[in-house]
């Protein structure tokens, strides 16, 4: 198998280190090399949290350059705008919905972007989800990383039952039940 890349992006608090977690144990299971990086920026204010994750048969660095990732994982709009420079021609971006307001317009200084999805298609293929709506239905807000986890499994080579069992084997065992029912929701999703 070639090196496949793929970047899940967000802002702090919102579980970006456990998808990449999720992610990287799905591929472990099925056999493959991986590499994963994490860069933290102000995550704990709300900056960007980037995570790149590289799986192959042999990979030799988790760094993604711009116009090498074949999957960007989104969990906000003006993120997954922000990464589009990393996709690869033929890429595509999985991106929830939600927006969350960086500080400049937290504090009146600037307006959120308006139809930044519409705009992404422009550019490359988007599946788009309501991944906060999809996890309050399993049970909690906090669940939004594993349900867009579960849209990715779709749209990746391994089976639903690896991913499920990385999910059970992952989580604290009193989530277990929770972070299940978010998972199919994502990957059952209409999207």
């Amino acid at each position: 198998m070639n090196t496949y890349s793929v970047m899940i992006v967000g802002v702090g608090g919102q579980g970006t280190l456990l998808a990449s977690r999720l992610l990287g144990n799905a591929v472990i299971s099925e056999g493959y090399d991986v590499k994963v990086s994490e860069v933290h920026g102000m995550s704990q204010r709300g900056g960007s949290v980037i995570t790149y994750v590289r799986f192959g048969d042999k990979v030799y660095s988790p760094i993604i350059e711009k116009g090498e990732a074949d999957l960007i994982i989104s969990f906000e709009q003006l993120e997954a705008a922000r990464y589009l420079p990393y996709l690869k021609k033929g890429g595509k971006i999985i991106v929830n919905t939600q927006q969350i307001d960086p500080m400049p317009v937290v504090t009146g200084n600037a307006e959120y972007p308006e139809g930044i999805i519409p705009q992404l298609r422009t550019k490359a293929e988007v599946i788009a989800i309501d991944a906060l709506d999809a996890a309050v239905k399993a049970g909690s807000s906090k669940t939004v990383n594993v349900v867009l986890m579960g849209v990715a499994a779709k749209h990746m080579e391994f089976k639903k039952e690896v991913w499920e069992k990385v999910v059970a084997e992952t989580v604290p065992p009193k989530f277990r039940e929770l972070n299940l029912k978010a998972f199919d929701l994502g990957y059952s999703a209409e999207v």
